[in-house]
């Protein structure tokens, strides 16, 4: 196994299009480290700039001891597993695997050693006389790593390889890969533009934004503490609300309305902000301080059985402005963002248990508990808190979040919709 390090790592096209910028990372040896973000946020970049795919144009790439910036893909000691599997039509399993040690010049026993461990591993073995086009979506996956894994490599790289499957099988995906991951120790580097995967996978997650990285941290700091409006805005499903507002004398105004600030959420200088609330620390005003309450009208409401989700339109609040937008949001379509922009007042989204009952129109009162509030920089996007909601009070629908393996990973139904 090894440790991956960046060391301001830069990518540039000969058309002058900068890719990645000035990226700094070390991956620990045996880590599982997510690159998550947007379309063209230079995560699949970084990647295959580890395995050797594209040319490094600044700065170093070190795979273990050794810097490989000049180093075929063969002898990088690394293996690759991508998004549309690329599997051999005419081979069957066994072939497909084997034909990577074949090339690296193994002897037929080791092969075959190493083929049938891969193939118990991962429960292939039934199907090892097979050709791809007899397997399901699910086990053309596990070829594809099979056929990584055999190569035992020190680096194990992976394209967005769940993108093709259907969502009940992306679940279950998700979990084999964690415990192979987990079970063989192997340095892994894994890019989504999904970030539940991410949440629900990764040791640590990066997160990328214009070929720059935003941050890098455990799942749950991320979700907690996200260092800017981008993170806050990308990481969580439903995402975090954000509302713009001036802090004076302690108090925070959105529009008409107040919130007098607790002591973890006072910053350095009055001016102005925007609010970031997590959907689940919100509740409906039962016996909260009549100073930390929000007032609106239901917009919407979504059921999906165990949760119920609201859209709460907020009195007297304006939406977001452009300039705030264009912080929090990267949108692949123009339409996302005049849809985001022709609102006129905010809206915000409130998780609730199935019991409430509401109905688009009914007036509602929220009370927002004190530490909900995460505070950012109005014109920089910087947090300027790092505050979130106590965990588990009476009343509080969040649940805490269990631990996988010592890692404290949320679980998916604690960001999916």
């Amino acid at each position: 196994m090894a440790e991956v390090v960046f060391e301001s790592v830069g990518k540039v096209y000969p058309d002058g299009t900068r890719a990645v910028h000035d990226l700094t990372l070390s991956v620990a040896d045996g880590e599982f480290m997510i690159f998550v973000g947007p379309s063209g946020c230079g995560k699949t970049t970084a990647l295959r700039m580890v395995a050797g795919l594209e040319e490094i144009t600044d700065g170093n790439l070190r795979i273990g001891p050794r810097v490989v910036n000049d180093l075929d893909c063969g002898e990088r000691d690394i293996a690759m597993v991508f998004q549309n599997y690329a599997l051999y039509p005419h081979m069957t399993v066994a072939g497909n695997m084997d034909f990577p040690l074949r090339l690296a010049g193994f002897g037929k026993a080791e092969r075959a050693e190493r083929i049938a461990t891969a193939a118990r591993v991962l429960g292939l073995e039934p199907y090892l006389g097979r050709r791809p086009a007899r397997l399901s979506g699910g086990q053309r996956q596990r070829v594809a790593m099979g056929r990584a894994l055999v190569r035992q490599p020190s680096v194990f790289l992976m394209d967005e390889p769940l993108s093709n499957l259907d969502a009940k099988l992306r679940i279950q995906m998700r979990a084999e890969i964690t415990a192979l991951q987990r079970q063989l120790g192997i340095t892994t580097i894994y890019v989504t533009h999904d970030q539940v995967e991410a949440l629900t996978m990764g040791d640590r997650i990066a997160v990328m934004r214009d070929g720059q990285l935003q941050q890098v941290a455990d799942p749950m700091t991320l979700y907690d503490a996200p260092a800017n409006l981008f993170v806050a805005a990308f990481i969580g499903a439903p995402a975090m609300n954000l509302v713009e507002g001036r802090i004076g004398s302690g108090v925070l105004a959105f529009g008409t309305q107040r919130l007098t600030l607790g002591v973890a959420e006072r910053v350095l200088q009055d001016g102005d902000v925007v609010a970031g609330l997590r959907p689940e620390a919100l509740r409906v005003a039962d016996d909260g301080p009549a100073e930390r309450r929000l007032f609106g009208y239901v917009h919407a409401r979504e059921s999906v059985g165990s949760d119920l989700y609201l859209t709460v339109a907020l009195d007297r609040v304006p939406a977001l402005s452009p300039q705030t937008v264009a912080l929090a949001h990267v949108f692949e379509d123009r339409a996302e963002t005049e849809t985001l922009l022709a609102d006129r007042m905010a809206r915000i989204t409130v998780r609730l248990p199935p019991v409430r009952r509401f109905a688009p129109g009914d007036r509602i009162t929220l009370d927002v508990p004190e530490g909900a509030l995460h505070l950012f920089d109005k014109r920089t996007g910087r947090a300027l808190t790092r505050a979130c909601a106590p965990r588990g009070q009476p009343g509080d629908n969040h649940q805490d979040h269990p631990s996988t393996n010592n890692r404290k990973h949320p679980t998916r139904e604690d960001f999916t919709t």
